[in-house]
């Protein structure tokens, strides 16, 4: 439990700095050597045996970042128990993502604010997925204030696995979501390959996803008249599902309805338009201080969730 509450204020701290290497490079490095090895080496290229290379893939990431994370673990705690909780604590803080979630949006917003478009669109193309090249400042605005729905795989997600199986559960999450990031993408070289690693992550994101949802609208009940609690469960019930994933639009919609905005709707990705719904009313134009407010909705929700984890694990170490 120390080492719980020590691991998210040193996050809330210290963030990710770009000169400190993190652990989750190496899992990305280990899914980009086997994502050559079992399609480029091996020119895998039929439907059966491309899922299959991915259940491989999967496997073995999963088994690699299990095994050397609680050798790491155990061996800390061998030496002496303040070594393991110290340990702990760090992998704990690398886990989770809280200040670099807003240190990234708000390198959009300095740039916004400077009247920097070519520099806020760079900004932002570093946090989205989509096209960035030609939006205007508004749609740089609206894809920042979109990260909102990285709230639950940077933040609860990683911080409810901690809460249940420790550091070692946390980076079997993270790898999940690296895996899902770098190869579930529906296109030709992924659609086969990148299956397995793309419904697992919706599979250990479903739970986490709502109740990043349920934090949010929790968090937009707080003060400032800029949230709105009610219209964020409001949006909530009605637009939670308008994304092709079923747990992305769960906190967006929270999200557009605290603020009272519309996200979402069509947009560019590889020079391509993909058609999406909306999500949220149409009742004011995203600016840029919307990406500072939305920031708070992120620090209030990690704040509610790790009291709550806190709580649960008191309950349980005292019962």
């Amino acid at each position: 439990m120390i080492a719980f509450l020590a691991g998210f204020l040193l996050d809330l701290l210290i963030g990710d700095p770009h000169w400190l290497y993190h652990p989750v490079r190496l899992i990305g490095n280990l899914i980009a050597a086997l994502d050559h090895r079992l399609l480029d080496v091996t020119g895998i290229r039929n439907e059966k045996k491309e899922r299959r290379a991915g259940i491989l893939l999967v496997t073995v990431v999963l088994l690699a970042t299990g095994a050397v994370s609680g050798l790491l673990l155990w061996g800390a705690y061998a030496i002496a128990p303040v070594a393991g909780c110290i340990l702990e604590s760090i992998m704990t803080y690398q886990i989770l993502a809280t200040k670099c979630l807003k240190v990234e949006s708000m390198k959009v917003y300095e740039r916004l604010r400077a009247d920097d478009l070519a520099g806020a669109r760079n900004a932002v193309a570093m946090i989205v997925g989509r096209d960035t090249q030609n939006l205007d400042a508004a749609g740089v605005a609206k894809a920042a204030v979109e990260t909102a729905e990285n709230t639950s795989d940077g933040v609860i997600a990683p911080m409810i696995c901690l809460a249940i199986g420790g550091p070692v559960l946390g980076f079997l999450y993270k790898a999940v979501n690296t895996m899902d990031s770098m190869v579930g993408y529906k296109n030709e070289r992924y659609l086969n390959f990148g299956r397995t690693a793309a419904k697992l992550d919706d599979v250990v994101n479903y739970i986490p996803a709502r109740i990043s949802a349920a934090l949010m609208i929790a968090a937009a009940y707080g003060p400032g008249k800029q949230f709105s609690g009610k219209d964020a469960l409001r949006i909530f019930k009605r637009d939670r599902y308008n994304h092709a994933s079923p747990n992305s639009a769960q906190t967006e919609a929270a999200c557009a309805g605290a603020l009272h905005l519309r996200l979402a709707g069509d947009a560019s990705y590889f020079g391509k338009i993909v058609k999406k719904p909306f999500i949220g009313d149409d009742l004011r134009p995203v600016e840029a201080e919307d990406i500072v407010r939305v920031n708070v909705l992120l620090y209030r929700s990690a704040v509610i969730g790790e009291i709550l984890c806190l709580l649960a694990l008191l309950v349980v170490t005292l019962f």
